[in-house]
């Protein structure tokens, strides 16, 4: 049996898809029991657990063959990351309990990274996972893809897309949902015995320039990417309603400026999923909800 967090989302339901589709067992771990109900229907065991629930996660963990983690996602965290450091004991203590043969976690590209930003929470949950008693791949992933939803209502609506990437023919390392989901489904099935990094990628790199090419083409109407100037970031941020905009600022400029990139640039994985494919798929289920 295979234990799934993160299952309601884009890579934990592809994790899930790949290994039900394959004939085996899936035992999705959820915080909600309402959004459990569609997994079970598919197939799946269910098991309800916060992620800060030491006690409740090794009992979702137990007699796994293998977990897969996903670190709830925080872009407005408290300063010092108290959120994610709270979730990473309690997973630790929880696999420590539960004993899988192996876990594969999500993690993010610039994970190693040492200057402060909003990546670091993917840093802590490396250096706390590679202290278990059992073998875990870090899989850190690229930029994904599918950030671009939030792009489409802005294009749709004026043809005008902001950016807090640049410059926009910058090529940024991006990947698809479905690439990861399918490749950390792939490791846990694997038999391996160290602890290990993947770093995965698209099949090449997407400069934001180019995703307002490919919505043009898709919507039939021209789209222009405009950066969004820095001195407006912090306000901006703000009026989204963030506490604490610095980590998500300092990751951006991450990016922009460069020192943000995979620890091993040249031995990446590349997924197979085009970015045109992904964008396709935003498009088509706009569609459908309107």
């Amino acid at each position: 049996m295979f234990a799934v967090t993160g299952i309601t989302g884009q890579v934990g339901g592809v994790v899930a898809r790949v290994l039900l589709a394959a004939g085996l067992d899936v035992r999705g771990v959820v915080r909600d029991p309402v959004k459990g109900e569609h997994w079970e229907n598919q197939g799946c065991k269910v098991a309800i657990a916060e992620m800060n629930d030491a006690v409740a996660l090794a009992r979702a963990f137990d007699g796994a063959e293998a977990v897969f983690i996903l670190l709830p996602p925080n872009f407005d965290p408290a300063p010092g990351f108290p959120e994610s450091k709270a979730a990473i004991a309690a997973l630790s203590d929880a696999l420590t309990v539960s004993m899988p043969k192996r876990v594969v976690c999500l993690s993010t590209i610039g994970a190693h990274v040492t200057q402060p930003n909003l990546l670091q929470q993917s840093g802590m949950m490396e250096r706390a996972f590679g202290l278990l008693p059992m073998p875990v791949a870090c899989l850190r992933a690229g930029w994904f893809m599918e950030n671009a939803a939030l792009d489409l209502e802005p294009a749709l609506a004026s043809g005008v897309i902001s950016s807090f990437l640049y410059p926009l023919d910058k090529p940024v390392p991006m990947v698809a949902t479905a690439d990861v989901g399918r490749v950390a489904a792939s490791l846990l099935r694997q038999d391996w015995t160290d602890h290990q990094i993947i770093e995965l990628e698209g099949p090449r790199r997407t400069t934001p320039n180019e995703i307002a090419e490919v919505f043009s083409r898709l919507l039939g109407k021209e789209i222009r990417r405009v950066p969004v100037a820095r001195d407006t970031w912090e306000s901006e941020f703000a009026s989204q309603g963030m506490q604490n905009p610095l980590p998500r600022i300092q990751m951006l400029e991450g990016f922009n400026e460069g020192w943000i990139e995979f620890e091993f640039p040249t031995s990446t994985v590349k997924g197979s999923v085009p970015l045109e494919t992904v964008l396709r798929g935003l498009v088509q289920r706009m569609c459908q909800t309107v």
